[in-house]
């Protein structure tokens, strides 16, 4: 079976990826990502893990490539990720004490045989009340600014999160059922 390729270098796709239990490679797509906060946010998560999947694919053709990408959307605003503290505090705050909707983009590819299949995972996350303590707290803790939003549930999420639906992993950055079933699908698991 020729090899399964993540087109990401994020250490928590990494993490995630592996809990299947299929071996992989990293092989990072040299791209540049949409990242408008005006964008609809399925369109631009699943564009953003297309191009990186196929940036890959094209470079590997006989391997399958898996793309993602994870964005926040508050408010048909979306929340990439932040470019300083100053940001990710502004972040937190318009989150506070609200819900709102993480996507995940998942794209898969293999060149040699034109296989392409996409997928689009929303998950739903409500905040406690922050005020302004709080996110100092949390700002300390966890290190935000490769993380969109500017949060990870995974890290020191009891101090900001109240509830979630749908996916955890999905969340944390990669759908673990949903690339289960895609892989599967694309006969690399059964």
């Amino acid at each position: 079976m020729p090899p399964l390729i993540l087109a990401s270098a994020s250490p928590r796709r990494r993490e995630l990826l592996a809990q299947l239990g299929v071996p992989f490679e990293i092989v990072t797509a040299r791209v540049t990502e949409h990242e408008a906060p005006d964008a609809d946010p399925r369109h631009l998560v699943q564009h953003n893990a297309a191009i990186k999947a196929e940036w890959v694919s094209a470079r590997h053709p006989e391997a399958l490539v898996l793309g993602a990408d994870t964005t926040v959307c508050i408010d048909d605003h979306v929340l990439n990720k932040p470019a300083d503290l100053a940001e990710a505090r502004a972040m937190l705050r318009r989150l506070s004490g609200r819900t709102h909707s993480v996507f995940t983009g998942l794209a898969l590819r293999r060149g040699a045989d034109g296989l392409k299949i996409d997928e689009i995972v929303e998950s739903q996350v409500a905040f406690k009340p922050l005020d302004e303590a709080a996110i100092t707290a949390y700002l300390e803790r966890v290190h935000t600014l490769d993380k969109a939003g500017g949060y990870a549930i995974q890290e020191h999420g009891e101090l900001i999160i109240a509830s979630y639906r749908g996916s955890l992993t999905n969340i944390v950055g990669l759908p673990v059922e949903e690339t289960r079933t895609l892989l599967t699908r694309a006969g690399l698991m059964r």
